[in-house]
C-alpha cells in the first residue's frame, strides 16, 4: 500500500488558530507548573482552584493586551514601546491585585498578612508571565512581518524577472515583422501577388504559433525547431535556393526545455548577415546534443563572418573590457539577456568566426526535460491526491499581514 506523502502545513498559516493554540498551550503550561509545585510541596488540593482562578485571570488579561498591542505594533517605536511599558505595568498591577485578593480569601484566618504584603510577594509571578507573554507576542509578530516582507520582495523580484523576460520576448516580434512586411511590400510593388499572398499566409501561421505562447514559457527543443521551420518557410519565399539549412538534433535533445523563441534571433541573424549579402547565399546549420547534464546548441553559417562589414558592426570583439564580445545587435543582446534571466551564471554563450569566414554561436544550458522538472517538483512517492501530470501548480496568494491575535 503506497503511503501518502507528508506535506507539513506551516504553523502560522492560520494566524488566528496559531494564536489560540499558543494561548492555551502557554497558560495551560503555567497552570500545570504552579499546580505541580503546589502538589510537590504537599499543599491542599483545594489550592488548585486558586491557581486555576489566577491562571484564568492572566489568560483574560493577555487577551486584552493583545487588542491593545495590535493598535501599537504599527506605531512609531517611541510611542509603541512607551505605551507598551505603561500598559504592561498596569496589567501587572491588576493581575497581582486579583491574585492577592483571591489568596487573601483562601488564607483568611490562617495567615495574618496584609493586602500590601501579599501584593508585593506575588507581583513577581504576573510580571514574569505577562512580561514574557508580551515579549513573545511582539517577537512572533515582528518575525511574521519580516517573513511577509521577504515573501513580498521575492514575489516582486519574480514579477520583475517575468516582466523583463516578457519585454525581451516581445522585442523579437517587431524586429522580425519589419523585415517580413518589407519583403511583402516589395513583392506587392512588383505585382507578384502569388508569392506575396503565400508569404502573408506563412506569416499569419508563424504569428499565430508564436503569439499563443506565453512570453516566459518554456518549450521543448522539438517545438522550437517547429517554430524555426515556420520562420524559414517565410524566408525561403525571399531567398529560394540561396537559403540552405541543416538540422542535426539528437533524439534526447529534442525533449530538452528552453525559453521559447530563444533560437529564432540566431537564425534571423544568419539569414540577414550570411544569406542576404551573398549572391550564392549561405548554408545555415543548427546542431544540438546532450553532453552529460548539459545541452549544447550551435548555430553555424557559411557567410562572410567578421570579415563582412555588417557582421563586423554587429559584434565588436576587439578591446572588449571583459574579454567577451560586446553585442550591439538586437538579436544577440536579446539572447544574452534572456539566458541570464533564465539561468543566471549557469549557462555559456559564445560567438566565434573563422579566418576564412563563417560565424558560429554556441549555447550551453542545463539539460532539463518536462519529466525531470516534474519529478523534481513532486514527492518521490506520488499519491492519488497529487496534481495531474502536465498541470502547473496553483499560484501562491499572499494575504495581507495580520497580527497574531484573535479576529485580527
Amino acid at each position: 500500500m503506497a503511503m501518502l506523502p507528508f506535506r507539513p502545513t506551516p504553523f502560522f498559516a492560520n494566524k488566528n488558530r496559531a494564536f489560540w493554540n499558543l494561548q492555551l498551550a502557554g497558560w495551560g503550561g503555567a497552570f500545570l507548573l504552579r499546580a505541580s509545585a503546589a502538589i510537590a510541596n504537599s499543599q491542599p488540593w483545594d489550592l488548585l482552584a486558586v491557581i486555576l482562578v489566577t491562571t484564568i485571570t492572566g489568560f483574560s488579561i493577555s487577551l486584552v493586551l493583545s487588542v491593545i498591542y495590535r493598535q501599537l505594533i504599527n506605531k512609531q517605536a517611541l510611542i509603541a514601546w512607551g505605551t507598551t511599558a505603561v500598559t504592561l505595568v498596569l496589567a501587572v498591577v491588576i493581575y497581582a491585585s486579583i491574585d492577592a485578593w483571591v489568596q487573601g480569601i483562601y488564607y483568611a484566618g490562617t495567615r495574618e498578612t496584609t493586602f500590601a504584603q501579599r501584593f508585593i510577594g506575588l507581583s513577581y509571578i504576573p510580571l514574569t508571565l505577562l512580561g514574557g507573554w508580551s515579549a513573545l507576542y511582539y517577537a512572533i509578530n515582528y518575525f511574521l512581518t519580516v517573513e511577509e516582507q521577504a515573501d513580498r520582495l521575492e514575489r516582486l523580484e519574480a514579477q520583475a524577472t517575468s516582466a523583463q523576460l516578457a519585454m525581451l520576448r516581445y522585442q523579437l516580434n517587431p524586429h522580425f515583422l519589419f523585415n517580413t512586411l518589407n519583403s511583402i511590400s516589395t513583392l506587392v510593388l512588383l505585382k507578384q501577388t502569388e508569392p506575396a499572398n503565400a508569404m502573408l499566409s506563412r506569416l499569419s501561421a508563424f504569428l499565430r504559433h508564436t503569439l499563443i505562447m506565453e512570453p516566459c514559457s518554456q518549450v521543448t527543443l522539438a517545438q522550437e525547431v517547429e517554430t524555426l521551420q515556420l520562420y524559414l518557410d517565410i524566408e525561403r519565399m525571399r531567398f529560394e535556393e540561396r537559403l540552405r539549412t541543416e538540422f542535426d538534433i539528437d533524439e534526447a535533445a529534442k525533449e530538452a526545455l528552453l525559453p521559447s523563441m530563444l533560437l529564432q534571433p540566431l537564425i534571423e541573424n544568419a539569414v540577414k548577415y550570411a544569406v542576404s549579402p551573398q549572391e550564392e547565399g549561405a548554408h545555415i546549420a543548427l546542431r544540438a546534443e546532450v553532453q552529460g547534464t548539459r545541452l549544447r546548441i550551435t548555430v553555424e553559417d557559411t557567410g562572410p563572418g567578421l570579415a563582412g562589414p555588417r557582421q563586423g558592426d554587429l559584434l565588436r570583439l576587439a578591446n572588449a573590457p571583459d574579454g567577451k564580445p560586446a553585442s550591439t545587435g538586437v538579436g544577440l543582446a536579446n539572447i544574452r539577456n534572456r539566458l541570464m534571466q533564465a539561468y543566471g551564471d549557469d549557462h555559456r554563450f559564445e560567438t566565434r568566426s573563422g579566418a576564412g569566414g563563417g560565424f558560429t554561436v554556441a549555447i550551453e544550458i542545463p539539460y532539463i526535460t518536462a519529466e525531470s522538472e516534474e519529478a523534481a517538483s513532486t514527492p518521490a512517492q506520488p499519491s492519488p491526491l497529487s496534481a495531474e501530470p502536465g498541470k502547473s501548480a496553483p499560484a501562491i496568494a499572499f494575504a495581507p499581514r495580520r497580527s497574531m491575535e484573535p479576529n485580527a
